[in-house]
């Protein structure tokens, strides 16, 4: 066997790699094994692994060891010889491998409005092609546009992750949250001329159980991919006209991991809050999820937080007697209080409130609790909780996380009240005559002829201290009950 030439070599590498022959560097290593003698010193062979690269690692077509130490380490197997080459790996159970999911909002408004103005739809397009992969690749990660607005990006740990898509929030919204001089993410030429877009996203992984699945064609796919279009969606949900991130609680814990010995930018300055936002339900599976607060005129989130936590403790625990009640209504109070004012005019009115105030949500809700807990009112209490989602609904700027516990909790105990009320009544007829005294008795038979007469003693009779035990088989009632609570987001 002779020794072949890096002209002589190569083009037989290129038809090999071309046809699909050979799509592995172990494989072209093997090639060029049987064919030339001198083959771990020819240039070709570094030559062929880049066009493999290029043709069969898809997504990570751009994958370099010297950009992208970090993924490269997760990600490939590297070739004992040649350090710098190796095969991408093809099922991933690891633990330092994150999923960014982002979507930019307006594109498809922006689409429409310059439909006949070609160049600026460029523009935006090359931003997106070109913008986003820098800011990715100064965060050690690697992005992908897929499906005109929609941002794939991996990344090796929780800080580049998270930076990566603060960068890219950054460059669409032109702000300055990253605030890191050695990540561009201002506009220059030609991108300047583009509107501030926002944007949403879901930020997943850090976590060995959750695999992600490589395919031939280098495509992604598997359990962190849909998890993360999850949460981006969820993070769309929350805000339509803010740029959001939610995330997996794993990420924030691993995000404080990796800062604990030498913090980042983003941790010495403390420019970000992770707000605790329970477990919800992704198509069957639960994820403890976390908003990343950024926006300095969102912090006031930190001051309702540990309302929030009881809340999420009581709804774990199962406590719906007691706690869950007046734990929302303990998160409402403190939201509304500490939360920018607001003023809002409803165009119908509720509960006898002309303007809804802070102040007013918070009487309300107080109002709500006093009925549960003091007067045993649980009928004008889930009254309350309800006159309450209609009056948040009309608040723009009320929390989302807290307005959907509301919605759910509520949604729980108002599947109580028939049962309950329906007990309640028998207890109103065997006891009629105590309850009802002198005229009232008769006053009361005759009036189970008339609807409208009945219902207002029957109100009377709900009232009347003769009714013992309402505690009791308000609890009862409960226990006997499917109160099982899950926030769902997304298509069931």
């Amino acid at each position: 066997m002779r020794s072949l030439s890096e002209t002589e070599l190569f083009p037989l590498f290129y038809d090999k790699i071309l046809s699909g022959d050979i799509r592995t560097f172990s494989g072209l290593k093997e090639f060029a094994a049987s064919v030339t003698e001198n083959f771990k010193s020819n240039p070709a062979l570094m030559k062929g692994f880049n066009l493999i690269r290029q043709l069969y690692w898809g997504f990570f077509s751009g994958l370099n060891q010297e950009t992208h130490s970090r993924l490269w380490k997760e990600l490939v197997i590297p070739d004992k010889d040649f350090p710098e080459a190796g095969d991408l790996k093809r099922t991933l159970q690891i633990s330092n491998l994150y999923i960014c999911m982002l979507d930019i909002h307006g594109y498809t408004k922006f689409c429409m409005e310059y439909r006949k103005n070609l160049s600026m739809m460029h523009i935006l397009d090359r931003a997106i092609e070109n913008d986003v992969s820098r800011i990715a690749a100064k965060c050690h990660a690697i992005s992908q546009r897929e499906r005109g607005d929609e941002i794939v990006i991996v990344a090796g740990s929780a800080a580049d992750a998270i930076a990566v898509t603060l960068g890219i929030i950054d460059f669409f919204g032109k702000t300055n949250i990253l605030a890191n001089p050695e990540i561009f993410t201002g506009r220059s030429g030609e991108s300047s001329v583009l509107p501030v877009f926002k944007v949403s996203a879901g930020i997943t992984g850090g976590n060995t159980t959750s695999p992600l699945i490589i395919t031939e064609k280098g495509s992604l796919s598997g359990f962190l991919l849909n998890s993360g279009a999850r949460l981006q969606i969820r993070a769309n949900e929350l805000s339509a006209n803010e740029s959001k991130v939610m995330i997996a609680r794993q990420v924030e814990m691993n995000f404080l991991k990796e800062n604990s010995p030498v913090k980042d930018s983003l941790a010495n300055n403390k420019a970000l809050y992770f707000f605790y936002t329970g477990h919800i339900e992704f198509k069957g599976v639960m994820i403890p999820t976390c908003e990343i607060v950024f926006y300095e005129n969102q912090r006031y989130k930190e001051n309702f937080s540990a309302e929030m936590i009881r809340l999420l403790t009581s709804i774990r625990e199962n406590l719906w007697e007691q706690r869950i009640f007046c734990d929302l209504a303990d998160l409402i109070i403190k939201a509304a209080s500490v939360m920018p004012k607001f003023r809002v005019v409803p165009q119908i009115q509720i509960a006898e409130i002309q303007v809804f105030t802070n102040e007013s949500v918070v009487h309300l809700a107080q109002k709500a609790v006093k009925a549960y807990n003091e007067d045993e009112d649980f009928l004008l209490a889930v009254k309350i909780l309800n006159q309450l989602i209609e009056i948040i609904n009309e608040i723009p700027s009320f929390d989302r996380h807290v307005y959907d516990y509301i919605i759910g909790v509520s949604d729980k105990y108002t599947m109580l009240l028939k049962p309950y009320t329906d007990s309640l009544k028998e207890q109103v007829e065997i006891k009629a005559p105590e309850i009802y005294h002198g005229n009232y008795l008769p006053a009361w038979v005759a009036a189970k002829k008339s609807i409208v007469m009945y219902e207002k003693l029957y109100e009377m009779g709900l009232n009347s201290k003769a009714i013992t035990k309402k505690k009791s088989l308000w609890y009862s009632i409960i226990k006997q009950s499917d109160m099982n609570f899950k926030l769902y987001s997304g298509k069931k």
